[in-house]
């Protein structure tokens, strides 16, 4: 894929994930893609994938994301971002904290025949975790 197909895909996900559209979302992956997450692991195949998104924003419905820099080289690319929701809903077993939170975290993309063959979501999970309330910090030792 050129630079420009790749900025032009990711582009249409950024407006995709705007209106949490998740089957929109999948459909940029390929058929068999696969998907690395802190919060889902190991992810094959796009109705999984698909699945994922709807878990994700149903857990969260007011997720937001802004894109902080892409970075493309060939095939591939990463893109940094800032997420912000509130855990509105039971996720993994836990209930509904009713807390916001805000991480960064980056998005590692490898493209083929025009769909993401491969995602990794790099964030920071554990911070998401303390600051719904899941977690507590431990504090600093002296």
């Amino acid at each position: 894929m050129t630079r420009e197909a790749i900025e032009t895909l990711l582009a249409q996900r950024d407006v995709l994930w705007r209106r949490r559209d998740s089957a929109g979302l999948a459909k940029g992956h390929a058929e068999g893609g696969v998907v690395e997450s802190p919060m889902f692991g190991v992810i094959r195949g796009r109705p999984a994938i698909e699945r994922s998104y709807a878990e994700l924003f149903r857990a969260f419905p007011d997720s937001a994301i802004d894109i902080q820099g892409l970075l493309v080289d060939g095939d591939q690319a990463v893109q940094l971002f800032k997420w912000h929701a509130t855990h509105s809903e039971e996720m993994f077993g836990l209930p509904a904290s009713g807390r916001q939170f805000t991480i960064q975290g980056a998005q590692v993309y490898k493209f083929e025949a025009g769909h993401i063959i491969h995602e990794r979501r790099i964030y920071d999970f554990t911070g998401l975790l303390i600051q719904i309330g899941v977690l507590r910090p431990r504090p600093a030792k002296d």
